[in-house]
């Protein structure tokens, strides 16, 4: 059987396989496009493998493998991760049948890539092997049935980031509930600020902040995936965030372009609800603010709760052309477990790490100073640990984001609900699911 018949199989009939650990299943057999057994590189031939990746730094520990590995380099290309245009790119790439060795790829989009046949499944490769150097959780989402596509690499749990400067200026504390957040922002809209914003096209962050609420955007039934962005924490979420919009007591504008990182500066907006990488975000882009900053923990739904979810999180993959997958495997785990390259990419700011080992809490506090002596990395690592683990990925998450992106700015522009957004982009989400040759239904 060929790789690209399991790739398609594994997304449409997952569903029934729910009972053996979610939703997709597959026969579990590597090799490339064509169904031939995965390639080795003879002794002493030397090769050279193509990654393409966004990850800030990583060409540090990809030129210290390169160093320890002659005979199997390994040449970064750096490919854009604005608004998916990485994805997107890799995608056409799939579709003409010259992809790189191997990609950067977020856990959300796994899916899809399976669903264009794009990933080669590791398994035969012997990947199970590696399982225990992960995080369980990260672990599983890369795991659809019998079949193991990716290599994780970092997790993004969430949390506050507040210019402490500022709050203790207006004499107030980091919000520790939802409710808590709503007076905040109204202290803050009064003294001329604003706490935050809403930026409409990140669909990456309202997902985070659904799951955080207790959300189940996709799950199966028998053979059919059901698509649930109605359900009742989702509302929940938007129906707060529409206040908030209503009450003008938050900004719209994108975060993390240049408007948004002059309100960080100047004390326009003095928190954001962002991720553990966000350390890195804001030391290298508001650096006139170094030692204000503080993190805490995600303000719950319910006072005292525990409830956290990640934005983001990562891995390696092999895609299904590669001519070398043995030695892009072995590259893959070790960029992602060896001490010496998890510490390179620490230091490049790319995310709390997949790997259980190799590193200690402390070695995160790469900003350290900026958060004004600040073991901040604790406020993650106590996030990570509290995830909800049965949030589960289905395919066309890429979609469904610029969905949700375009939704939200049509409801800004036009005073639309944030209700109808996610009714809109639920039958929409349907849709191209159906388009794709899988039974989808709307949860209800």
């Amino acid at each position: 059987m060929s790789n690209r018949t399991v790739h398609r199989r594994t997304v449409l009939g997952g569903a029934a396989a729910v009972a053996a650990g979610w939703a997709l299943t597959g026969c579990g057999e590597g090799g490339d496009a064509d169904g031939d057994p995965p390639r080795e590189r003879k002794k002493g031939q030397r090769i050279q493998l193509t990654f393409w990746s966004w990850v800030p730094g990583i060409d540090k520990p990809v030129d210290l493998w390169n160093h320890k590995n002659p005979e199997a380099q390994v040449k970064v290309e750096k490919v854009s991760a604005v608004n998916g245009q990485q994805y997107a790119k890799m995608h056409a790439a799939i579709k003409a049948r010259n992809p790189p060795d191997l990609g950067q790829i977020e856990f959300p989009v796994l899916p899809g890539f399976l669903l264009d046949d794009g990933l080669l499944d590791l398994a035969p490769l012997g990947a199970a092997r590696h399982k225990n150097k992960f995080f369980g959780w990260q672990w599983q989402q890369s795991v659809f049935g019998k079949g193991v596509y990716a290599i994780p690499q970092a997790s993004g749990p969430m949390g506050l980031f507040l210019r402490q400067d500022l709050f203790d200026k207006w004499d107030m504390p980091a919000p520790r509930t939802w409710d808590e957040y709503e007076a905040a922002a109204k202290a803050v809209r009064k003294k001329g600020a604003w706490i935050e914003t809403f930026a409409p096209a990140n669909g990456n962050r309202f997902a985070g902040l659904a799951w955080q609420a207790g959300a189940t955007w996709y799950r199966t039934h028998g053979d059919t995936w059901i698509v649930h962005l109605d359900d009742e924490p989702t509302r929940r979420v938007a129906d707060y965030w529409e206040s908030l919009v209503g009450q003008k007591l938050v900004k719209t504008i994108p975060d993390r372009q240049n408007a948004w990182y002059k309100d960080l500066q100047t004390g326009a907006i003095p928190a954001w609800l962002g991720a553990s990488w966000g350390d890195a975000l804001l030391a290298g882009n508001a650096p006139g603010t170094k030692g204000r900053w503080r993190a805490a923990p995600l303000p719950q739904w319910k006072a005292g709760g525990q409830a956290f979810a990640n934005w983001g999180g990562s891995t390696t993959v092999v895609f299904a052309e590669s001519r070398y997958p043995k030695d892009a495997l072995d590259f893959a785990v070790w960029l992602n477990t060896d001490p010496e390259s998890i510490a390179l990419l620490i230091d490049g700011g790319y995310g709390f790490p997949s790997a259980k080992k190799g590193y200690a809490a402390t070695d995160l506090d790469v900003d350290k100073d900026f958060f004004g002596g600040q073991a901040y990395s604790k406020v993650f690592a106590a996030a990570g640990a509290h995830v909800d683990t049965s949030w589960r990925w289905g395919p066309g998450v890429d979609t469904l984001y610029q969905r949700l992106g375009d939704a939200f700015t049509d409801a800004l522009a036009d005073g639309g609900s944030f209700r109808s957004v996610l009714t809109k982009v639920q039958a929409q989400t349907v849709a191209d699911l159906r388009d794709k040759g899988l039974k989808a239904e709307s949860g209800g």
